[in-house]
C-alpha cells in the first residue's frame, strides 16, 4: 500500500534551489550577546520523545523521508575501493526494491555519499549518472589539527577529485580560546578553497564545553559562510545529542531572521536507530519548518542509521522484525 503524503513534505532531490550562503563581515558584539540556557534547552529536547508520535502509514513515510536525507558514510582505516563500491550500491537502492514498490516509492536514493579523500574518485565513479553527490572529509579529519596549508590543499584535492560537498572540521582550539577573528579567518579560507563545492563544517561538539560556545562557533561558520553546520566528526566521545542540535538550529533560525539566507544542519554520530531519526524531524519540522526537511537543508550522517529503517519498514509490511545481516552496508 502507497504511504500517506498529508502532511508530508515530498520525497526526492528536486527543487528551486536556494541561494548558497555568501557570508557576512565578522560581527563580533552579536556573536557577544548569543547565550544558550542549558537548562531550558535540556527540558525542551527531554519534552520531545513523550510529544512526537507518528504510526502506521505515517511512521512509513516519515522513515522514508529520513532515508533520502542520510549522507552513507564510510570512515574506516580499513576502507577498501570494494566496500566503498557495494556502499555506493547501497546509496542507489538503500531500500529493496519490492518494499520500495509496495510503499510507492520506486527511484528513492540517500542524500549523499561521504568518505575519506582517497575514496572519492572511487565513489564519483561507482555513482555516475546518479544525481547522488559525493562527500568528502577534509582538513585533517578528524582531529584538524595538521598543517594549515596541507588542510587548504586537501579540500583543493577533493573538489579536483569530484567531490561536490566537503566536510570540514574547525580548528577547537579557536573556540576554547575564544578567538573569534582566527575561526572566522580560517573557516573563510577553507569556504573558498571549495569554490562550488557545498561546505558543511564540522563543530565536534563533543569537544567545545559548553552549548554557548556550540551556538557562538556556529555563528560564527556561519557568518564566515558555511552552507551546513555539523554537529561532530562520529569520532568523539559524545557526537550529536538533541540540545545540542536544538541550540545550533536556533542559531540557524536567528541566522536567517537577520541574513534571508538558509543554513543548513547536519547531526553526525550516534544516530542509529529508526526512532531517533523520526525525533530529529520532528524537532527539525517544529523549529526550522518544511524546507529544512530536503536534502539540500537538512542530513543524517550515518552508517547504521539505514539498516534500522529497513527492518522497521519490512516489519509495517509484513508484521515481522527481519535479520539485522539482511541489510548490511557494504
Amino acid at each position: 500500500m502507497p504511504v500517506p503524503t498529508t502532511g508530508l513534505v515530498a520525497l526526492g532531490h528536486a527543487r528551486p534551489p536556494h541561494d548558497r550562503n555568501p557570508g557576512m563581515p565578522l560581527d563580533l558584539d552579536w556573536v557577544a550577546s548569543v547565550q544558550a540556557n542549558t537548562s531550558a534547552i535540556e527540558r525542551r529536547a527531554a519534552s520531545l520523545g513523550g510529544r512526537r508520535t507518528v504510526k502506521k502509514d505515517y511512521q512509513a513515510a516519515w522513515l522514508l523521508k529520513a532515508v533520502s536525507l542520510i549522507d552513507l558514510t564510510t570512515l574506516s582505516g580499513d576502507d577498501t575501493p570494494g566496500r566503498v563500491q557495494r556502499l555506493c550500491a547501497k546509496a542507489r537502492q538503500p531500500v529493496s526494491a519490492e518494499t520500495l514498490h509496495a510503499l510507492g516509492m520506486d527511484g528513492l536514493t540517500v542524500g549523499a555519499v561521504c568518505v575519506y579523500h582517497d575514496m572519492v574518485a572511487t565513489a564519483v565513479r561507482a555513482l555516475e549518472g546518479t544525481e547522488i553527490p559525493v562527500a568528502a572529509v577534509s582538513t585533517g579529519f578528524p582531529a584538524g589539527l595538521s598543517p594549515w596549508h596541507l588542510r587548504v590543499q586537501e579540500i583543493r584535492e577533493s573538489v579536483a577529485a569530484g567531490a561536490r560537498e566537503i566536510d570540514i572540521v574547525i580548528s577547537r582550539r579557536h573556540v576554547l580560546t575564544q578567538n573569534w577573528q582566527a575561526l572566522y579567518g580560517e573557516m573563510r579560507e577553507m569556504r573558498d578553497a571549495c569554490g562550488e563545492a557545498h561546505v558543511k563544517a564540522i563543530l565536534a561538539t563533543g569537544e567545545l564545553g559548553t552549548l554557548r560556545n556550540v551556538a557562538r562557533a556556529s555563528l560564527i561558520c556561519m557568518m564566515a559562510g558555511a552552507d551546513f553546520i555539523k554537529t561532530s566528526t562520529g569520532k568523539e566521545g559524545v557526537n550529536a545529542t538533541l540540545p545540542v542540535t536544538l541550540t545550533m538550529i536556533r542559531c540557524i533560525r536567528d541566522y536567517q531572521e537577520r541574513t534571508g539566507i538558509k543554513v543548513g544542519y547536519k547531526p553526525a554520530g550516534g544516530i542509529a536507530k529508526a526512532k531517533d531519526a523520526l525525533l530529529y524531524l520532528a524537532l527539525m519540522k517544529d523549529e526550522l519548518g518544511d524546507d529544512w526537511l530536503y536534502p539540500d537543508l537538512f542530513r543524517f550522517g550515518a552508517s547504521s542509521l539505514l539498516g534500522d529503517i529497513e527492518r522497521q519498514l519490512d516489519h509495517h509490511l509484513t508484521g515481522h522484525y527481519s535479520a539485522a545481516n539482511r541489510h548490511a552496508m557494504g
